[in-house]
């Protein structure tokens, strides 16, 4: 009598349980809707509703994972990026520096290039917009547009205003930052994203490699790489490993998120021996691919332990031409590990977010990041190469081809003049310490001796910038080098430049030579 009691009585709760979930949802946004009534009807000042909803949105979504994402229909340009790789503009990174945008990286054979702006030049209004005090992404969204229409931009160069009328057309942005044969037939590809037909332009740059120098063995660079399209990612691993094979699965809330992903075609390398390259910055489907191809044992993973980003999300219409980039389930490997680092639900709990170290792609051979806190930091952070390379730009009409060029000691002496012009101060990082460790001594009123035993350290911890610069010129050169060539030969050069100081391909040579 009791089972039959029981059973009822569990269904009930069931479907309460249900109803209230639905009743709390109503009821919130009931809420929602009387406060933004309210707010329209008695605030003093007007409102602007659609950025306002937009603001409350995000701070909603922001709850959840960075990754979920809401874009209205004025943001469709931003959509058809992410998933293609493609959106009308000018073909241009620019980048903030205190008040001003600049132009960082033209595109080779894109509007910008094509029309003569310069790494360098400073925006000072695109069409109606004056630029100074504004944002990188607003200058953005106002460079961006429809294909074919036209954009008035006013740059400042060397103190002379220019003004461009430029079309904006399809921007385009490669797969393949760098394709090249290493010696003893070494393949190498700089694979940057996982973009529409990505893994078919990849495959392009290594048939050209085949055909011309017949390879033996391939490194694919995925460092730097934050991901893309899965369906590019198998289509990639499906040139390795036999048709049918299971490269990754997605498990999450609703059955139509889970579901495994294999290869469709015939390999067309099964027996090519693969390095792949990663570091902390290849996410999403640079893991799939480089997790994917360690376990299944089809290659050697060298590098740093990658990001750990293995949430998938997929784009949902909204109403009114908008949509939703939700996450919908997690990654993965064959092997049954998850690619994903962060557990963010925690962060719905009220707990303190940290980064799972069973997260990410532990790869094969590690090799830990050796940078310093160095004079090419400092040189780097305060924009001296950038700024030094424009002003050689401006001065040398050519340079030799990327792969010889090199910097002289007449050129860093050239560049040492600059950083004095420049006024150009380096202090440590253990002076920038020391300095808060006396100020801390003076207000705690420590003993005199104890003061005059710190301040007797800073001299010590003066630096030359000079000799800095001499003892680290391996670096300086990479960088100030890297930087001037990327003015004449763009992406491309700027890869075949830094070939020959990249420590990690150099090991990565190595190892795939010995498979």
């Amino acid at each position: 009598m009791k089972r039959i009691i029981i059973l009822p009585l569990l269904l009930i709760a069931i479907g309460l349980f249900s109803e209230s979930q639905t009743t709390r949802i109503d009821k919130n946004l009931t809420i929602y809707t009387d406060v933004m009534r309210q707010l329209d009807i008695n605030y003093v000042d007007t409102l602007n509703y659609d950025q306002l909803i937009k603001t409350s949105i995000n701070a909603m979504l922001r709850q959840v994972d960075p990754y979920t994402v809401y874009m209205p229909k004025s943001e469709d340009d931003n959509l058809r990026m992410m998933t293609t790789g493609k959106y009308g503009g000018i073909g241009a990174i620019i980048m903030q520096r205190d008040s001003n945008v600049y132009i960082s990286d033209p595109y080779e054979h894109m509007p910008a290039a094509a029309n003569g702006l310069l790494a360098g030049d400073r925006f000072v209004s695109v069409d109606d917009m004056e630029c100074y005090g504004k944002t990188t992404k607003e200058v953005s969204d106002k460079l961006r547009g429809k294909p074919g229409t036209m954009v008035t931009i006013v740059v400042e160069r060397d103190s002379v205003l220019i003004t461009k009328e430029i079309k904006r057309q399809d921007i385009h942005l490669p797969a393949v930052n760098y394709a090249t044969v290493l010696h003893d037939s070494i393949g190498y590809i700089a694979f940057a994203e996982f973009t529409s037909n990505s893994a078919q332009e990849f495959l392009v740059e290594l048939d050209k490699m085949l055909n011309s120098n017949n390879i033996q063995r391939l490194i694919i660079d995925l460092r730097n790489n934050g991901g893309g399209l899965i369906d590019e990612a198998i289509q990639l691993v499906g040139y390795f490993v036999p048709q049918g094979t299971e490269v990754v699965s997605t498990r999450g809330k609703v059955d139509k998120a889970c579901r495994s992903y294999t290869t469709q075609n015939n390999p067309i390398f099964p027996d090519m021996p693969i390095v792949v390259m990663v570091n902390g910055q290849s996410a999403s489907a640079a893991e799939i691919v480089a997790g994917a191809l360690q376990d299944l044992k089809r290659a050697t993973i060298i590098g740093e332990r990658t990001y750990g980003k293995g949430l998938v999300q997929n784009v949902r219409p909204i109403a009114h031409g908008g949509h939703l980039k939700v996450t919908t389930s997690k990654y993965y490997l064959p092997s049954g590990r998850c690619i994903q680092a962060i557990d963010y639900a925690e962060r719905q709990k009220g707990n303190q977010l940290h980064r799972d170290t069973a997260g990410g792609i532990l790869p094969d051979i590690v090799l830990t990041d050796s940078q310093k806190l160095d004079i090419t930091y400092n040189l780097y952070r305060d924009h001296m190469f950038f700024d030094y390379a424009t002003l050689y730009h401006r001065k040398h009409s050519s340079i030799a081809a990327a792969k010889d060029f090199h910097l002289t000691d007449e050129d860093i002496e050239n560049f040492c003049q600059f950083l004095e012009n420049k006024k150009f101060s380096y202090e440590t990082e253990t002076g920038r310490n020391l300095g808060e460790l006396i100020k801390m001594a003076k207000q705690e009123d420590l003993d005199s001796t104890l003061l005059a035993d710190l301040e007797a350290f800073k001299p010590r911890l003066t630096v030359d910038y000079r000799a800095a610069i001499q003892r680290n010129r391996a670096e300086v050169e990479e960088m100030l080098g890297g930087e001037i060539v990327k003015r004449y030969y763009y992406h491309r050069g700027y890869y075949a430049y830094l070939l020959r100081y990249d420590k990690e391909l150099k090991r990565a040579i190595e190892e795939v030579s010995n498979l």
